[in-house]
Order: C-alpha cells, then structure tokens, then sequence
C-alpha cells in the first residue's frame, strides 16, 4: 500500500487531500484545497495564496491518475466545487479534470447532512453525475474493488456531538495486508468515530485534530483529543498521521506532546518541515509590509 498526503495545514492549505494506491486500486481521497478567507481578521498572506495553487497543482496532478474519487463530506476543503472559487483555487475545469470517468464514492446528499452541506451536495451531484463514471453513496456501506476492500463508516458527526456542521464519513482501505483508515474532520471529538476506528483495527489512522485554534468555541476539545488519539493508540498500536485544524493552532507541537505515541504531520511524513501558514497569518502580513518578524519554520 502507497500513501501519499497531498494537502493539509502543515503544508500551507486547509484540505487533508490523500492518495492511496493498492491492490492495483488508484483512490484520491479528499480532494480539496482551500484557505480561510479570514483569521485574525486577516486575508490570506501572498505566500498562503501561492501555497494554494501548489496544492491545487498536486491534486489535480493526483486526481488524473486516480480510478477512485471518496468524499467524506461536502466542505470545500474536501472536494473541489464546480464554480470559480479564489480561496477554494476550483474551478468547473478543475472540477471536471478530477471527476470525470471515475468512480465515486461520496456523503449521501440527503441523509445525516446539514442545510448548509445539503446545498453543495446538491450542486456537487447535479455537475459529477453526467461526468462520473458511477456515483455511490457510501454512509455505512462496503465494497469490493477486485480484491480491495473499500469499507466506509456510517454518518458521524463533524466534530462533537450535535455539531452545526453536520456529518461526514470515514472510509477504511484494506488491501489484504494493510488496514488504512482516513477519518476526515471527526476531530476526535465523538464516540461514534472513535469506537469504529478501533473496531476496524487500522495499521494507519490518518486524521484531523481539535479545532482548539477556535479558543472558547472549542472549550474543552483538546483534552477530549488527546484522551480519544491516546485511547486509539493503545488499543490498535496504529500509525497515526494528524493535521487539519489542529495544526491552525500555533501550540499543535504541545498538543502532540501529550499523546503516547507522536504522530506525523502531512508535511513530516513527506520528509519536509511543517509550514503552517494560516496560525502565523498576522506575522505573514508584517513580513509583507517589510518587518523583521521571526518564524518556527522557513518560507522557502
């Protein structure tokens, strides 16, 4: 089994956009990339700006030799829409160049889902169905791809239970030998998540961490993070892979810390050092306008 994470907050980008090749089976997972349109009640930094056509760039560079679209949710940062889109680097041309021909598997549109993702689901399908191979809505449901097994979870909240932002679904790869599982923005905040990836067993959980860059909207979510990532390591002994809104906070070092087993980010995992653009945005504007401002990493 091949895994490649192509996009998340350590490399510059929200997004947690992974390839995964096996058992002759190409599966891009995710397969978005956007920045916040603001923080700290700032714009993206140039340099933010031209890390999101990089990652636009090795998406699109993935998704061309993929067989297999999933989609855990329908956030931009997860898919890529139809529309021209600044903060999202999408376009219908993008759009087309990742659905077309393939098969995918993707949220149910109308079940466990949120007015808000009920919307872009329905602009989503309306586009993909006539271009897309097969569309399959996966909440719950397994399949075989020719000796790869393709097993996805049922809706589980976005985050907490009872969270605004509705459902997403998780999807477990098994070829065989290797037991991967991609747990989109659970953000290791509810049980439901939490039981199933232990029931699965994987040999490698890649996922997103607590939102705690939120501040008092996300009171209590890192010690809920830490203790269900130290319970899943324990009981599946699995290599964990974790970025995504974790990393927006500037202390996500610390919160890594605190875990029994360290994980990687996208960026460790590639062998490159963490660029977490968006958490140091105010300190990106200052460098702009030609202040001495240090970093704990480089911009180059």
């Amino acid at each position: 089994m091949r895994v490649v994470p192509l996009a998340s907050e350590s490399l510059g980008v929200r997004s947690l956009a992974t390839f995964v090749e096996a058992a002759g089976v190409k599966i891009i997972i995710d397969p978005g990339v956007a920045l916040g349109p603001k923080r700290y009640g700032l714009p993206p930094a140039k340099i933010e700006l031209e890390a999101l056509q990089k990652m636009r760039k090795k998406v699109q560079a993935y998704a061309r030799k993929a067989d297999v679209v999933a989609i855990s949710h329908y956030h931009y940062d997860h898919h890529t829409p139809f529309f021209e889109g600044l903060y999202e680097s999408s376009s219908e041309e993008y759009a087309r160049e990742i659905y077309t021909g393939k098969l995918i598997f993707t949220k149910h549109p109308k079940e466990n889902i949120n007015f808000s993702q009920r919307k872009r689901a329905w602009a989503f399908l309306k586009n993909a169905e006539p271009i897309a191979k097969k569309i399959e809505f996966a909440d719950g449901r397994s399949f075989d791809l020719g000796g790869l097994k393709l097993e996805f979870s049922p809706a589980v909240p976005h985050g907490s239970e009872g969270s605004r932002l509705g459902f997403v679904v998780m999807v477990l790869i098994d070829d065989g030998s290797k037991r991967l599982i991609h747990a989109s923005d659970i953000q290791l905040l509810n049980r439901k998540a939490v039981e199933w990836i232990i029931e699965k067993v994987p040999d490698i959980l890649i996922t997103g961490g607590p939102p705690t860059y939120l501040g008092k909207r996300a009171e209590g979510s890192w010690e809920t993070g830490v203790k269900n990532l130290n319970e899943i390591i324990r009981e599946t002994g699995a290599k964990i892979i974790l970025d995504h809104h974790i990393v927006r906070d500037k202390n996500y070092p610390r919160f890594f810390d605190e875990l029994e087993k360290r994980p990687k980010t996208f960026a460790g995992f590639v062998n490159v050092g963490d660029r977490p653009l968006e958490a140091y945005r105010r300190e990106l504007h200052k460098i702009e306008k030609g202040e001495e401002v240090e970093l704990p990493f480089r911009l180059s």
